[in-house]
């Protein structure tokens, strides 16, 4: 753990994110200290098994305004839970764990799985995958820069 906080990446109010798990190299992503969960934006959610676990598979349009293109994602289910949005509206939603990749810094983080496609950013990120992590400069953007996978 960082003995002073200055030893701690700084975030922009909104970074580019890579998601490994998903063979996603970047995608634009919202820093939200306002909201406590991270919510992935997805679609065609269908839940099934395999080896007697459950799993999600549903899909992601990775860039902002633009429905055309689409990546299938697998994802085991960690839990559903009901979420509140911003406007107060509940919904149930799957939840998984998955790994973000934020300029040099990669962590595992709990996603909720919803339809993003209103909205500007395909992901945000909440206070629970921050916590102790980052110091967020909210008059910032991408201070982390473009991410570096090694994706296959």
């Amino acid at each position: 753990m960082p003995e002073l906080l200055t030893d701690l990446p700084m975030l922009g109010w909104r970074e580019w994110v890579g998601l490994p798990n998903f063979n996603i190299m970047q995608i634009k992503a919202k820093i939200d200290t306002g909201a406590r969960s991270s919510a992935l934006h997805a679609f065609a959610i269908d839940p099934y098994r395999k080896g007697g676990e459950r799993w999600v598979m549903f899909a992601i349009h990775p860039i902002q305004k633009n429905t055309d293109v689409a990546i299938e994602c697998h994802a085991p289910v960690k839990d559903r839970r009901v979420v509140s949005d911003s406007g107060g509206h509940k919904q149930l939603r799957y939840v998984i764990d998955t790994q973000l990749v934020v300029g040099q810094s990669v962590i595992t983080a709990e996603m909720t799985l919803t339809n993003r496609d209103s909205m500007l950013f395909r992901l945000l990120i909440g206070r629970t995958a921050l916590d102790k992590r980052f110091i967020i400069a909210p008059n910032a953007s991408y201070l982390q820069g473009k991410p570096q996978l090694d994706l296959p």
